[in-house]
C-alpha cells in the first residue's frame, strides 16, 4: 500500500488547495499566490521538461470550483468464473472496463455505459464491492487525486466488441490473468475479486 505522502500526493493536494482558493478568492493578492501554488503543483507533476510543465499546466486550467477527488468506475463481470477484462488501446495492457465517471448519470449508470462502450456487453450494476482511495494503492502516478468504485455487474447480454479505446475482449480465469494496464487496474485487485466471487456474503472494501 501506497503512503499518503509521496510526492505526487502532495502535489495533488497543493493543485487542490490552489484550486479551491482560486474559486473563492477575490483580493488579487490572494488570486496571484493561489495561481502560483498552481504553477508551482504542475511543475511537481511534471518534473523538468518544459513541454511536460506547460501541458500539466492546461490540465490544472481545465479544472475550477471546489476541488474534490474523481471518481473512476470499474466493473467486475463473471461469466463461468472468468472475469471480463478489456486490452487498451492507449498501452496495449489488460484491464478491468470502466473509466470516469459521467456527469449527469449515477457511478452504476457510468459503469454500465463503460462496459457496453468498451466490451460491447450489456450489464447490471449489483452491488458495491470496494470503494478505493487510489493513492493507498501502487498505481503509477497521475496529476489528479481519485476514488475508484468497483461494481460487481450481472451480464444480461450483447456480443464482444472493441471501441477505440479497445483492441481486444475476453474472459479470463483466475490464473491465466494477462498483464494488466497498472495505472487502471492493479493484480492485487484482481485477486481481490475472484476472492469476491467464492464469498459473495464478505463487506464492501474501502480505501
Amino acid at each position: 500500500m501506497r503512503t499518503p505522502d509521496t510526492w505526487i500526493s502532495i502535489a495533488q493536494r497543493i493543485q487542490a488547495i490552489s484550486q479551491t482558493g482560486l474559486t473563492y478568492a477575490r483580493d488579487p493578492y490572494d488570486i496571484e499566490r493561489y495561481s502560483e501554488l498552481n504553477a508551482i503543483a504542475a511543475k511537481m507533476i511534471a518534473g523538468p521538461e518544459p513541454e511536460n510543465i506547460r501541458l500539466a499546466a492546461q490540465l490544472f486550467a481545465g479544472e475550477s470550483g471546489y476541488a474534490t477527488p474523481k471518481v473512476d468506475v470499474r466493473a467486475a463481470v463473471f461469466r463461468d468464473n472468468r472475469l471480463l477484462l478489456v486490452r487498451e488501446f492507449e498501452d496495449g495492457l489488460w484491464t478491468l472496463p470502466g473509466g470516469w465517471a459521467e456527469i449527469g448519470q449515477s457511478a452504476a449508470e457510468s459503469v454500465e455505459r463503460e462496459v457496453r462502450e468498451e466490451s460491447g456487453y450489456i450489464v447490471k450494476a449489483v452491488e458495491l464491492l470496494a470503494c478505493w482511495d487510489r493513492n493507498k494503492h501502487p498505481h503509477p502516478a497521475i496529476p489528479f487525486h481519485a476514488y475508484k468504485l468497483v461494481f460487481l455487474c450481472e451480464l444480461l447480454g450483447g456480443d464482444p466488441r472493441t471501441s477505440v479505446e479497445t483492441t481486444e475482449v475476453g474472459f479470463f480465469e483466475e490464473d491465466q490473468i494477462p498483464a494488466l494496464s497498472l495505472t487502471r487496474t492493479l493484480p492485487e485487485q484482481v485477486r481481490f475479486l475472484f476472492e469476491r466471487l467464492r464469498r459473495p456474503a464478505a463487506s464492501t472494501a474501502f480505501d
